[in-house]
């Protein structure tokens, strides 16, 4: 991802939603006035509202770059399908992290509206009137998209604490009102500082220096995002939680925190100075510097599964400097050597294992191939035929005192059951 690709873009209303292109892009189809309708008595809560009072009209903003346009559902569709019918999700369904790819967040405008006069009634907006709303509420998509983080090489979307703001303000202007004569009553967008219970996790870290980790100066991309998403059953989750739970720590009640990915994010890059932060592995097995100090590096004589943990630090340390020499930084290389070496030894150990059963098979074969050459001595000794017992033994590959052993048993054997024949 290049500086470019990574700039705020410029808040602007997307061509085909303009009167000047005269709304080619948009095709509003709101139910008749007759299908819309609210009945307070009826028994059954499916027939209460009408069939067209479920369709919806809505402003979609990227985040990412700015660009404002607008729609509606098909009203003819059941209810539960509308999160589909959507360019993107409600601000109201995502939580204060990441943004879904392609960042896309859509306000769904109201259209119905009560009084004691005439009770409850819809009202549809043209697309004249979705376009001054997209034009009005332009200021805050352009505050949203300047403060908005941008996280890891893809430039991945995450709230801040402003661009939530921003956005209380774009839904607040998007929250029409009509006069008693059923005027469309539109509130101008307004520029809310971003109240104090609304915290940056990058400033919490500053706050708290003695709670960071040292760790995340070298810890990859999947560490630190595994760190920020941490979720206890209760309490503060994220960055702030995990460190305070880690240093026996308790927030006050009633704060939200934003940028947890940014936060360590940041807190890395700074940690790092002015060299890349590199995925060990990928610089070890994938670049031509990389395979070659491993080459160079790899212990004379041994596989990594023989080294100790002192060796391992002493290896770790050599790749680093290596590495700093390119101006880059290895993460999560303590862990990528570890593992390296658990896998050789995991594989000396299904070593032992196919060894075992070798030897395991190999002896059950050999005693049976005993009991078979111990039947066929016994056979031959029976047979009583002069041959001496070096000449049996040489036969059977076993010493000659077996042999005359095993004879005299036999004829002891024979004497005994001699005399009950």
């Amino acid at each position: 991802m290049t500086a470019d690709d990574s700039t705020p873009g410029t808040a602007r209303v997307l061509p085909g939603y303009r009167p000047d292109d005269a709304f080619m892009a948009v095709e509003l189809d709101p139910p008749p006035a007759e299908y819309v309708w609210h009945d307070e008595h009826a028994e059954q809560q499916e027939q209460r509202y009408g069939p067209g009072a479920g369709y919806r009209q809505w402003l979609a903003v990227d985040a990412g770059d700015g660009a404002v346009w607008f729609g509606d559902t098909d009203w003819r569709a059941p209810a539960e399908d509308l999160a589909g019918r959507l360019p993107g999700p409600p601000r109201q369904v995502l939580g204060d992290g990441a943004v879904p790819a392609p960042g896309i967040v859509v306000q769904l405008l109201d259209h119905l509206t009560h009084d004691e006069v005439r009770g409850c009634s819809w009202r549809f907006f043209t697309a004249e009137e979705l376009h001054e709303l997209a034009l009005r509420i332009l200021p805050g998509v352009q505050r949203l998209v300047n403060s908005i983080h941008r996280v890891g090489p893809d430039g991945e979307l995450e709230w801040s604490a402003e661009a939530a703001t921003a956005w209380d303000d774009i839904a607040q202007a998007a929250t029409h009102t009509f006069d008693p004569s059923g005027r469309l009553v539109s509130p101008g967008l307004r520029t809310t500082p971003t109240p104090a219970w609304r915290v940056e996790v990058g400033a919490f870290l500053a706050m708290n220096p003695d709670l960071c980790d040292p760790s995340w100066a070298v810890a990859t991309d999947a560490e630190l995002d595994a760190y920020a998403d941490y979720r206890p059953d209760t309490g503060y989750g994220g960055v702030p939680g995990r460190m305070c739970r880690a240093g026996d720590r308790r927030i006050e009640d009633g704060f939200t925190f934003y940028g947890h990915r940014a936060a360590l994010y940041s807190y890395r890059a700074q940690a790092c100075g002015d060299r890349t932060p590199t995925d060990a592995r990928v610089w070890l097995e994938m670049t031509q510097a990389g395979r070659g100090t491993w080459e160079a590096a790899k212990p004379l004589g041994a596989t990594l599964a023989d080294v100790s943990d002192c060796v391992l630090a002493a290896l770790a340390e050599g790749f680093q400097n290596a590495a700093h020499e390119e101006g880059l930084v290895l993460t999560g290389l303590d862990a990528y050597l570890r593992r390296l070496r658990a896998e050789e030894r995991s594989a000396v150990d299904l070593q032992l294992v196919r060894e075992a059963d070798e030897v395991e098979r190999l002896e059950n074969m050999l005693k049976d191939f005993r009991a078979a050459r111990n039947r066929t001595v016994t056979r031959i000794l029976a047979w009583s035929d002069g041959r001496s017992d070096a000449e049996i033994a040489r036969l059977a590959s076993m010493p000659d005192d077996h042999v005359s052993g095993w004879r005299a048993r036999l004829t002891d054997e024979e004497t005994i059951a001699a005399p009950g024949s």
